[in-house]
């Protein structure tokens, strides 16, 4: 089921509710408290953009391996774009970029269950049909500037709805290898030499060499040496 909101503070907050259940989505036309990924909020003008949420219950996976769900979604999310003829990547852990420009953000949210999960929120924002950003953003880009020409908006969240349903049924059977090698054949800059930070600013240079199950970036550095980092402990300079 669908759930269409005029105001909210954010999907993912609805979308807590019991009331919603294995599939269910929370899409709505304005947040006044939308989260992004590092405490970014995210903005978005009332009826240009796509904001929502996706309910799942993910309780066959275990909480070591739940990186393997945030890879079923970004790898849909590539999915959907492909069906508009968009070419997409993914840029660890989850944004998709369409060249060096962001087209969309996401922010997860997970509940536990002993040593498995049992329901999380994917909190998702799309760059549909907006064609003016603030210029204070780094590289945004959406649908509509991409390929000249407006969505409408629940065709394209319907399109990722079946996209996900269809990846999360390939994580549930066991199809695990062909998911993680989709999302590192789509990794945004996958073995190009690249400028990285660590959170106390101090740059370096790498390539990416890959992802493992449980979410560590494999990056070899100019040395070429290997390291494998997670989530917060390094990040992309972006272009501009």
């Amino acid at each position: 089921m669908i759930y269409h909101l005029g105001t909210t503070t954010s999907t993912n907050d609805d979308a807590r509710d019991a009331k919603y259940r294995h599939g269910d989505i929370v899409w709505a036309e304005h947040q006044t408290a939308g989260r992004g990924q590092r405490g970014h909020k995210w903005l978005s003008p009332e009826g240009e953009n796509l904001t929502f949420t996706m309910v799942v219950e993910p309780r066959f996976l275990a909480v070591a391996e739940q990186f393997l769900l945030c890879e079923a979604m970004s790898v849909a999310l590539t999915d959907t774009f492909a069906r508009y003829g968009i070419d997409t990547r993914i840029k660890w852990t989850n944004d998709i970029y369409a060249g060096d420009r962001k087209l969309e953000g996401v922010l997860i949210e997970h509940n536990y269950s002993g040593q498995t999960l049992s329901r999380s929120l994917l909190g998702i924002g799309i760059n549909v049909n907006q064609t003016k950003f603030d210029p204070s953003l780094p590289n945004p880009v959406s649908m509509a500037q991409l390929t000249g020409r407006r969505y409408d908006r629940r065709e394209v969240l319907e399109t990722f709805e079946r996209c996900m349903l269809t990846r999360y049924a390939q994580l549930e059977t066991g199809d695990r290898e062909a998911l993680q090698r989709d999302y590192r054949d789509r990794m945004y800059a996958l073995g190009e030499m690249r400028t990285f930070r660590y959170p106390d600013g101090t740059p370096t240079r790498g390539a990416i060499e890959g992802v493992r199950p449980s979410g560590e970036l494999i990056l070899r550095h100019e040395d070429g040496s290997l390291r494998e980092y997670l989530f917060k402990e390094i990040e992309f300079v972006l272009p501009r």
